[in-house]
């Protein structure tokens, strides 16, 4: 199987050395993510597309490798390339009418060839012979040569020729590591997520920043939610994920800070925190979810006065978004049931939020703030490869992983359900329940307690994240299925 990617068009148009530069990082990246599915893949750089040809006839192997290519980032489209040794024009029709199955039943269509070599017919002929024979013996809607339902494309290359058999949109944007990283303020809501989402599309190594406001729960969604976009989006680089203990900085500003003040001031203080952080990391800028009006700390006035604590660039990738868009793209990237299952913790609550924070007001109520509280908490961050997070959680519980099924033990699938439906856990002797990751807390006590669950990712990585949380909670009935 042949995989033709067509490369982001703002890739296309940068000259020659940066138009280099980006399709070899697109390619290494690419290499990164596919050689787990075939070690032998090829994948060739070319000046306008890259070609990724696997040996390997496995439907589930070429599921992955497109599910990769459609997810990572500076890619516009993919198209799924079938290739036969050519034969005759006649040969050329049978497979191509075997290939399209009836995916052309009640659809106008047009076939498209192109044609490279000596040949004793051109690509007006086959387009005319394929053609003819697809409308006479199979149900289509006819043939229509402008504005088909259906393109048929074909290629004749020498000895071969190869279909076009279907086409996949990309996530666009440019391959992650040719743009400066950044260090995204991520609470697990809506709009953290999404505008996460959003830089990493545009291809910047992106970090995560959590601040503890106090809750474990809030905590352990948010780095599920984080490593999902990472393995999703962005697994060719590795990523850190910071975890900023804030418990204190929110109490000291309950104690000593007008209640009206306290949402900016807040805001302050994590973005002075921030800036630390992206320092250390060498990163220039910091993202963030916020958008104009959606909450009383994001009016212009608060935003800039915010601001002011920090001379690094702050991104808003939804600063001008509209809540609804900011949900429906978070249900297009997999994140809306992530924020809609989140625990919360919320460290101010304003009766009377300011809306027009001024500067000399903020500056009196921070004179009453106790700054060590937060050099404490900025020197007590805890940073941590975004693939070892499982790993620091086992180092608090003590979590089994087990290579085989117990016998009568209940395999909890906890992937996502795209991952699910791509590839199913299939076993001989064991259970297999789909119990999605953001629901399993929520769902897990009303289980049976009798009886052992195993839970079970693909990657190892989430199923030990939520075993170590849920034994931490007392439920000693929980291990780890890791297979191999």
């Amino acid at each position: 199987m042949k995989f033709l990617v067509k490369l982001f068009p703002e890739i296309i148009i940068k000259s020659k050395p940066v138009r280099k530069k980006f399709i070899k990082q697109l390619r290494d990246n690419l290499r990164k993510l596919l050689l787990p599915i075939d070690p032998d893949i090829n994948i060739i750089r070319e000046w306008d597309r890259i070609t990724v040809e696997t040996a390997l006839t496995d439907e589930a192997a070429h599921r992955g490798i497109l599910t990769v290519l459609c997810n990572t980032p500076g890619i516009a489209n993919v198209a799924e390339v079938a290739e036969y040794p050519l034969v005759d024009v006649h040969d050329i029709y049978e497979k191509t009418r075997d290939a399209l199955g009836d995916s052309l039943r009640g659809k106008s269509f047009a076939v498209r060839c192109k044609r490279t070599g000596q040949h004793d017919f051109n690509s007006g002929e086959v387009e005319r012979y394929v053609g003819g024979g697809l409308n006479q013996f199979s149900e289509t809607g006819g043939v229509k040569l402008k504005n088909p339902d259906v393109t048929v494309r074909l290629e004749v290359r020498h000895g071969q020729f190869s279909l076009l058999k279907r086409r996949h949109e990309g996530l666009g944007g440019f391959p992650i590591g040719t743009v400066d990283s950044v260090v995204s303020l991520i609470s697990g809501g809506f709009d953290s997520t999404v505008s996460s989402y959003m830089v990493m599309k545009r291809g910047m190594r992106t970090h995560f920043c959590f601040f503890n406001l106090g809750g474990r729960e809030h905590e352990v969604g948010v780095k599920e939610v984080a490593l999902y976009l990472w393995l999703k989006y962005g697994a060719s680089h590795r990523v850190k994920f910071i975890t900023v203990p804030f418990e204190n900085v929110v109490a000291e500003i309950l104690k000593n800070v007008e209640n009206s003040q306290m949402g900016v001031i807040l805001k302050r203080m994590m973005l002075r925190a921030a800036s630390e952080v992206a320092a250390n990391l060498e990163s220039p800028a910091l993202v963030t979810g916020e958008a104009v009006a959606q909450v009383s700390s994001q009016t212009l006035i608060n935003l800039s006065v915010i601001d002011q604590v920090t001379d690094t660039l702050v991104l808003r990738p939804l600063i001008t978004a509209d809540k609804l868009d900011i949900i429906n793209t978070a249900a297009r990237i997999g994140t809306e049931e992530f924020a809609a299952n989140m625990p919360e913790y919320c460290g101010v609550i304003s009766v009377k939020p300011t809306t027009r924070a001024k500067p000399e007001k903020i500056a009196e109520q921070e004179g009453n703030f106790d700054f060590a509280v937060l050099e404490r908490a900025i020197a007590s961050a805890r940073y941590t490869n975004i693939d070892a997070l499982a790993d620091e959680e086992q180092t608090v519980v003590d979590v089994e992983v087990l290579p085989i099924p117990l016998a009568e033990a209940v395999i909890l699938d906890v992937r996502h359900p795209d991952e699910i439906e791509r590839k199913p856990l299939q076993l001989d002797r064991n259970e297999v329940r789909e119990m999605p990751f953001y629901e399993l807390h929520r769902r897990f006590a009303e289980l049976d307690q009798g009886v052992n669950y195993q839970l079970y990712c693909d990657k190892g990585v989430m199923s030990r994240l939520h075993a170590a949380h849920l034994v931490e909670q007392g439920f000693a009935n929980v291990k780890v299925y890791r297979p191999g």
